[in-house]
């Protein structure tokens, strides 16, 4: 059963696992290891989730970078024990989004923190980080929209637009739990941002 939280249970971090060579995602756990080569054995980058639509994407969501619950998890999931994690199922579930038509990756797609402490993504960071978006998005020929999520992802809308012309860019809050519980109206703000990437998607 897909719930909020549920990478918090080794045996499901497990199955996660032994999903990643199935075909929808083969590639992409690929292109992560030849990150983690290129980066060294010292740098911590997650995998694609298995549960969502890996190759068959047709909606990148873009972050900022991941959190040490991915870090620890293994994956960039929504299924992810942390706060943020949680509001992004709920959120993508009351926007009517169907996980399998979607990919979620980050701007930065290493961990940049130490310990359990992550610190904000530098410009640097950014530069560094968006140097392999245009090797990841030849790897999702279904792709037709990336989302911008939180201020730091939406950094890089000119380096989309630069290397893939083609796709709509769509840009919302960050789903994090310190900007969803600010005010009573921000969690609507986010919904409405997917509600609209959803009616693009139906051509409406």
């Amino acid at each position: 059963m897909d719930c909020p939280k549920m990478l918090r249970d080794e045996a499901a971090q497990k199955q996660r696992l032994s999903q990643r060579a199935e075909p929808h995602v083969s590639s992409l756990a690929e292109f992560v290891r030849g990150l983690r080569n290129k980066m060294g054995p010292e740098v911590s980058i997650p995998y694609f989730d298995p549960w969502d639509g890996g190759v068959e994407a047709e909606v990148l969501f873009l972050l900022e970078a991941p959190g040490p619950k991915a870090r620890n998890s293994g994956f960039i999931s929504m299924n992810n024990p942390d706060g943020t994690a949680k509001n992004f199922f709920e959120l993508i579930h009351a926007a009517n989004i169907d996980r399998r038509r979607i990919a979620l990756w980050n701007t930065v797609p290493w961990y940049i923190g130490s310990g359990d402490k992550i610190r904000p993504a530098s410009t640097s960071d950014i530069v560094s980080g968006v140097e392999s978006l245009a090797d990841l998005l030849r790897l999702l020929p279904r792709l037709r929209v990336v989302v911008l999520v939180g201020a730091k992802a939406k950094k890089i809308e000119k380096h989309i637009q630069s290397i893939a012309p083609d796709l709509e860019v769509f840009s919302s809050p960050h789903p994090s739990p310190m900007f969803v519980n600010r005010r009573p109206g921000n969690r609507e703000m986010i919904l409405n941002s997917w509600i609209a990437v959803r009616l693009f998607m139906e051509g409406r």
